[in-house]
C-alpha cells in the first residue's frame, strides 16, 4: 500500500475510523441476535396471546440490563485477554471454573434442543419430516464452522439474523392499538404465580448463561484489544435494543391477535403460533413471513450455542479452541462443536415429545442467573486493572442490577414452578 493510500485509511482518518469501527461490529451484534432465538419467540408469544401486553414493559426493562450483562463480558475479554471459563479457573481454582462450566452445558444443550425443535416446527409446516430439516440443519452448521474463519462465521451469521428482522414487518400488520398497548405497559399483576413463571421465562429468555461466554470468546477470536472497547460497546448496545425490539415485535403481534380473540391458544410449537396468526395476517404473514424469522433467529443461535459449549469447556480444560486453528489442530474443539450438533439433531429427528422444554429451559436460564451473574460480578471487582474496574457508584449500581435480575429470576421461577 503507498503512502497516500495508508494515510486515507490510518486509525486518525475519518475513513480509517470507519474501517475500524466495521471491523470491530459484530460479536455484540450476533451474540443479540442469537438472544432472540426459537425459545424466546415462543416465550414472547406466549407472552403476548396470554397476558396481551402486560409484559411488554418487561421487555424495555431488560435493554438495559442486558447492556450491563453483556458490556462486562466485553471488558473483561478485551483487558485480560481470557475467555470467561478461563477467568474463573485462575481466579476462583479448578473447581468453581467446573461449576461454571456445568452451568452452561446444560443451557447450551436446552437451548440447541430448542433451536432445532424450531427449525423442525418450520419445516413441518410445508411439509417436510423433522428427520430431513434436521439432516439440513446439521449439516449446514457443519459446513460453516468447519469451513470458515470466525470472521466468515461472524458474517453468515448476521446474514441469518438479519431474517429476524421480519418479525418488525409482522407487528406492523397485526395493527395493536396504541391505548390498550399503554394500558398493558401499566398493569403489572405481579400477585398471579403464572404471571411470575411467565415473567421468570421472560428473563431466562434474554439474560441467558451461553451468551456470557459466547461474546467473551467472540472477541478474543476476532483479535480485537482494549483500544476496541468502546466501539465493542457501541455494538453491544445496538444488539441489546435490536434484540428486545424483536421480542417485542413477537409479543404485540400475539397481544393484537390471539390476545384478544383466543388468550389460550397452544402455541408451544412453531407450527402452532403460524397457524394461529394465518387468519389475522393472511398466509404470507402469518406463516411465510414468520418462518423466515423464526428459521434466521434458530439458525444464527445454533452457531452460537454449539460454538459457546466447545469454548467455554475448552477454556477450563485447555484444548486448542479456535475458529483460526484448522480442525487438525484443535480437534477437541471441532469434537465437542460437532457432538453438541449431532446430539441436539438427533433427539429432535426422534420425535420425542419436546412441548414444554422450551418454557422449562427459558427458567432453568433464569435459575442460573445468581451462578452466571455472580461470577461475573466478581471478576469485574477483582480482576481488572484500576483503570477498567467496577468501582464508585457505578459497580453499586451493577451488583444492584445483577442481584435483581438473579433474585427476581430465582423468585418467579420456583413461585410459578411449584404454585
Amino acid at each position: 500500500m503507498d503512502n497516500a493510500a495508508a494515510q486515507t485509511f490510518a486509525p486518525s482518518t475519518p475513513a480509517g475510523r470507519a474501517r475500524r469501527w466495521l471491523t470491530v461490529i459484530g460479536p455484540g451484534i450476533v451474540v443479540m441476535l442469537a438472544d432472540t432465538d426459537a425459545g424466546s419467540v415462543v416465550t414472547a408469544a406466549q407472552s403476548g396471546a396470554q397476558w396481551g401486553y402486560k409484559l411488554l414493559a418487561l421487555q424495555l426493562v431488560l435493554i438495559p440490563i442486558l447492556f450491563v450483562v453483556q458490556e462486562l463480558t466485553v471488558r473483561l475479554g478485551l483487558v485480560t485477554g481470557r475467555g470467561h471459563g478461563e477467568l474463573i479457573r485462575e481466579r476462583f481454582g479448578a473447581g468453581w471454573a467446573w461449576l461454571s462450566v456445568s452451568t452452561l452445558m446444560f443451557a447450551c444443550v436446552g437451548a440447541l434442543i430448542t433451536e432445532f425443535t424450531g427449525i423442525a416446527g418450520a419445516g413441518l409446516l410445508f411439509g417436510i419430516p423433522a428427520w430431513a430439516s434436521m439432516i439440513l440443519a446439521v449439516t449446514a452448521l457443519l459446513a460453516i464452522v468447519w469451513t470458515g474463519s470466525y470472521v466468515s462465521v461472524e458474517r453468515i451469521a448476521i446474514a441469518l439474523g438479519a431474517f429476524e428482522l421480519a418479525f418488525i414487518a409482522v407487528v406492523c400488520l397485526a395493527h395493536p392499538d396504541a391505548h390498550v398497548v399503554m394500558q398493558g405497559l401499566v398493569s403489572v399483576p405481579l400477585h398471579d404465580s403464572k404471571y411470575l413463571y411467565l415473567a421468570a421465562a421472560n428473563v431466562g429468555a434474554v439474560i441467558m448463561p451461553w451468551m456470557v461466554f459466547y461474546q467473551q470468546s467472540a472477541v478474543l477470536d476476532k483479535g480485537l484489544t482494549t483500544k476496541d472497547l468502546k466501539v465493542a460497546r457501541f455494538d453491544t448496545a445496538v444488539g441489546a435494543v435490536v434484540t428486545q425490539v424483536i421480542m417485542a415485535a413477537v409479543l404485540m403481534t400475539t397481544a393484537a391477535t390471539l390476545g384478544r380473540t383466543n388468550p389460550n391458544a397452544p402455541l408451544n410449537t412453531v407450527q402452532q403460533i403460524a397457524e394461529a396468526l394465518t387468519p389475522f395476517l393472511g398466509r404470507t404473514a402469518g406463516q411465510w413471513v414468520f418462518v423466515l424469522g423464526i428459521l434466521g433467529a434458530a439458525l444464527v443461535a445454533a452457531i452460537v450455542v454449539s460454538l459457546t459449549a466447545a469454548w467455554g469447556l475448552g477454556e477450563v480444560a485447555g484444548y486448542k479452541r479456535s475458529l483460526e486453528h484448522h480442525p487438525r489442530e484443535a480437534p477437541w474443539f471441532y469434537g465437542v462443536f460437532t457432538f453438541g450438533v449431532l446430539a441436539a439433531g438427533a433427539i429432535v429427528a426422534s420425535g420425542i415429545n419436546l412441548i414444554s422444554v422450551t418454557l422449562a429451559v427459558e427458567v432453568m436460564n433464569a435459575l442460573l442467573l445468581p451462578v452466571v451473574l455472580g461470577f461475573l460480578f466478581l471478576l469485574a471487582i477483582k480482576t481488572l486493572p484500576e483503570s477498567h474496574r467496577l468501582k464508585g457508584a457505578y459497580a453499586w449500581l451493577v451488583g444492584a442490577v445483577c442481584l435483581a435480575t438473579a433474585g427476581f429470576g430465582v423468585y418467579a421461577g420456583l413461585t410459578g414452578a411449584f404454585s
